[in-house]
């Protein structure tokens, strides 16, 4: 099973370029914290999103935004130019991604989304307390239906 799921930050705004075809695709970079003998360390992962995906990481995510992906890894074979020797590169092929947090790059990287696209939409005050009373409730009809005894003597707990 080859499944990624991860959370971090773009190191570098995304490239995104078209295809002879003219499918987006969109590489990126991003640092992921682990800890490894009670030290916190970053792994900087290659990412690559291919049309749509491709398309959206470009427009709402830039340098510092917090992203969250899931996808899996790819390797592909290249060589190198300057050696020539060949080479394996790996990287997440990102199926979904997720707009996570509100830090200072997420706030960045999301502006274009919350200026384009708002719906006006806004929460309804919090209900500090219950207006029902017993009589705002109705058991309905209860035919073909038997009452249970209520006792619980005979349970064994």
């Amino acid at each position: 099973m080859n499944v990624v799921c991860l959370m971090g930050r773009l190191t570098a705004d995304p490239e995104v370029r078209q295809t002879p075809n003219g499918i987006s695709v969109c590489s990126f970079s991003i640092a992921v914290d682990r800890f490894a003998n009670g030290e916190r360390k970053a792994d900087f992962i290659n990412c690559v999103a291919w049309r749509t995906n491709a398309d959206n990481i470009a427009r709402f995510f830039k340098k510092g935004s917090m992203i969250a992906i899931n996808g899996s890894i790819q390797t592909r074979q290249y060589q190198d130019r300057d050696t020539g020797k060949n080479r394996t590169a790996f990287e997440v092929l990102v199926d979904r991604f997720h707009f996570t947090g509100n830090g200072a790059g997420a706030s960045q990287g999301t502006s274009n989304y919350s200026q384009n696209y708002s719906t006006g939409y806004s929460q309804p005050a919090r209900q500090t307390e219950n207006n029902f009373s017993a009589s705002t409730f109705s058991t309905g009809d209860l035919d073909g239906f038997s009452t249970v005894a209520t006792d619980d003597g005979d349970l064994p707990f």
